[in-house]
């Protein structure tokens, strides 16, 4: 099956750089030039990877992450940015919409395509579990995990989660009762190429707990440790 890959910038010599080499490698390759035709390109076309610019006028990168991010079609895509935006703050912002990378421009086709791939191997198996392997649907108590169509019911009610913090939450439920360190979780969920700080961690839980509601408590902190899903 082919891979689609949507490139989104507003400069066309990196859509141009970018496409070319990554069709080199044999991947179908889609273009936009701003934001808001990036959102329905990727609404049309369900790529599996979004490279995406953060200055962009109108429709900025971050606002194409979120708005991919909060739509059921598009939320399981796999977003990287390629920007030349690269302070820790930018990264961290982007980390948190629920990207899975953050490459600063300017970067070799060589790595970019490299940091495709991996993900593209992440999202073949993208919770792995240090104990068991994951069955395709998780229950724990009245939270009903489907880890292949990315859908959560929390008593009865489908609960929209974003992928990371889909990802977090169903590797954390398949492992309850075991604690797992910020550090732990970084390699689980986000992988090992991807510089990311331990506050991202912290905030993805506060935003699952957020969507757990009554259950919020099932996630606990475990002071100077890390987090663990408590066994029900």
């Amino acid at each position: 099956m082919e891979t689609k890959i949507l490139v989104v910038d507003d400069e066309a010599d990196i859509v141009e750089l970018v496409s070319y080499n990554l069709k080199k490698e044999g991947f179908t390759v889609i273009t936009a030039s701003n934001g808001r035709e990036a959102v329905q390109l990727a609404a049309d076309h369900k790529p599996e990877v979004v490279i995406l610019d953060v200055m962009m006028p109108g429709m900025n990168g971050f606002e194409v992450c979120a708005a991919l991010r909060s739509a059921p079609g598009t939320a399981s895509a796999s977003v990287v940015f390629l920007t030349a935006r690269s302070t820790e703050i930018d990264q961290l912002r982007g980390l948190e919409l629920g990207a899975d990378d953050y490459i600063q421009k300017p970067v070799s086709p060589r790595i970019l395509t490299a940091r495709v791939r991996t993900i593209l191997r992440r999202r073949a198996a993208p919770i792995r579990s240090e104990v068991i392997v994951a069955p395709e649907t998780i229950r724990v108590g009245s939270i009903t995990i489907q880890r292949r169509s990315y859908t959560v019911w929390v008593d009865g009610k489908e609960v929209f989660f974003p992928k990371k913090e889909f990802e977090l939450l169903a590797f954390l439920a398949a492992n309850s009762g075991r604690v797992f360190s910020r550090e732990a979780l970084l390699r689980e969920i986000w992988g090992e190429t991807v510089q990311v700080v331990d506050r991202t961690v912290d905030v993805h839980v506060s935003k699952v707990r957020e969507k757990l509601g009554a259950h919020a408590a099932l996630i606990e902190t475990v002071k100077g440790l890390g987090y663990q899903f408590k066994n029900v």
